[in-house]
């Protein structure tokens, strides 16, 4: 069983990467951090006795059930009120570095040049765009395969769906970002 401190423990360790894949699904910042608040709190309150290694799937699936949940209120509110602010471009204050949660041991600074650097960064936001311009379930697969780095039977636990479905849109995502980015001439 898990204590409070791993509970803790646990939901720190999760809570930036869960915020910028529900980030990535919703495209709204206060809404994905309801959403991942929402998350926390429901394994907290149901699932918080259960053993450290079995919340990791659990967060996952909440997660994924919290996100599907915000988008059929959404669907809901749009059937009954038009909202003027629906309408509004996002804002561009809301940028954010898709590798920033994978933090390196060594200082690129002093290794990389400034050009270096910039290319990089260049090349991140691209494949951030890439990733966003993906259908929902391919970018929900890819995401929780290769950023969460589950296994496919995990994906599919987490998504609902077959290990063959989780497959099929992995293959999908990564042909996808494959074909998009050496189009822009990015070989990675």
């Amino acid at each position: 069983m898990a204590t409070e401190k791993e509970l803790s423990d646990f939901l720190k360790s999760v809570e930036r990467r869960a915020f910028k894949r529900s980030v990535y699904h919703v495209r709204d910042e206060e809404a994905a951090l309801d959403i991942v608040q929402d998350s926390m709190m429901k394994l907290s309150e149901h699932y918080g006795d259960k053993p450290i290694d079995e919340l990791p799937m659990l967060f996952q699936r909440i997660l994924s059930n919290c996100t599907l949940d915000w988008f059929r209120r959404q669907k809901t509110r749009r059937a009954l009120f038009s909202n003027m602010s629906d309408f509004e471009s996002a804002d561009a204050d809301g940028e954010f570095d898709l590798l920033e949660s994978l933090a390196t041991n060594v200082d690129t600074r002093v290794t990389e040049s400034a050009e270096d650097t910039t290319r990089r960064a260049q090349i991140l936001r691209e494949i951030e765009v890439e990733i966003e311009a993906l259908p929902g379930r391919q970018r929900e697969a890819f995401l929780l395969r290769y950023w969460e780095e589950l296994d496919v039977a995990e994906t599919a636990a987490a998504m609902g769906c077959s290990e063959g479905s989780v497959k099929t849109h992995c293959s999908r995502a990564v042909h996808a970002l494959s074909r998009a980015l050496k189009a822009k001439g990015i070989q990675l």
